[in-house]
């Protein structure tokens, strides 16, 4: 596998989620704190967690596309559904790096809980996901 095809299965595992809390209005602003822990079947070493911190606004909350970050230009969300305290989605990535998945949050508030699976160039990698609201932006 090449170590290029699995940094951008990592990083789409990271960005999709926050690409998706921009389309609920479950989320609240502030500073958010998310880790995710991604599993790749086959692969010959574990994949190590990884934490992300980033400060949503209110505007960026209104329109998704203010922080789609311009790397992920590829990846597009292709269907979602607000039902209570759950979001689910599905996403499509073209370009080289061919990739459609699924996922899905639940909140509680001031925090959430999901998972994603993706599958491209012949993987399947499942992450999950947990994040909690920490703080006020500065």
């Amino acid at each position: 596998m090449k170590l290029k095809s699995l940094f951008a299965a990592q990083l789409a595992s990271i960005l999709v989620p926050s690409l998706v809390l921009a389309a609920t209005p479950l989320m609240k602003e502030g500073l958010w704190e998310m880790t995710t822990t991604t599993v790749m079947p086959g692969m010959p070493f574990e994949i190590p967690p990884v934490t992300a911190n980033h400060c949503y606004t209110k505007e960026e909350l209104k329109d998704q596309q203010n922080y789609v970050p311009k790397q992920d230009d590829n990846c597009k969300i292709t269907e979602s559904k607000v039902s209570g305290n759950k979001f689910t989605w599905k996403v499509a990535c073209t370009g080289k790096d061919k990739t459609t998945g699924e996922g899905e949050i639940v909140y509680h508030g001031t925090s959430y809980e999901g998972k994603m699976t993706t599958n491209g160039n012949g993987m399947k990698m499942t992450s999950r996901f947990k994040a909690k609201r920490v703080g006020d932006c500065q």
